[in-house]
């Protein structure tokens, strides 16, 4: 286990209305207000999504189970904003909920706001962690 001590700093409040990219919102926030770490949560809807739901097998690189929102769903969720390089990179594990079928993963791709999504980010300040490839897995991971 590694770990940095770091010291909560600005908290931004955003809303992210009908059809909009929350991923690509979360990235534009973090590098127009310089936020080098964070972490947020995330309350609404999404109607478009690709999230992964685990790997097939418990082997090293993993292979992702992906799965699509093809329609509106409730959502809520926690993640996290660390650089990797010279760009912002989002981390985001959510819940996604239409009727009594409720699915969870990671947000990765075609984020697609549905009425609207409400986030509240906490800038993480004091420390350098940072996101960097792991040749292990094969991923982008957190570096402390």
């Amino acid at each position: 286990m590694n770990y940095q001590i770091g010291t909560a700093g600005r908290v931004v409040i955003a809303r992210f209305d009908h059809g909009e990219d929350v991923l690509a919102g979360l990235e534009e926030i973090a590098r127009r207000e310089g936020l080098r770490a964070a972490s947020f949560n995330l309350v609404g809807a999404l109607r478009g999504g690709r999230f992964v739901a685990g790997p097939e097998t418990e082997h090293l690189p993993p292979v992702p189970v992906w799965r699509q929102l093809s329609e509106s769903h409730e959502a809520v969720g926690f993640g996290t904003i660390f650089w990797e390089g010279e760009r912002p990179k989002v981390h985001f594990h959510g819940s996604y909920g239409r009727g009594d079928a409720v699915c969870m993963g990671c947000l990765r791709e075609a984020s697609e706001v549905f009425l609207v999504l409400e986030a509240v980010i906490t800038e993480i300040t004091g420390t350098t962690a940072r996101r960097e490839l792991d040749p292990a897995s094969g991923m982008v991971l957190l570096k402390v």
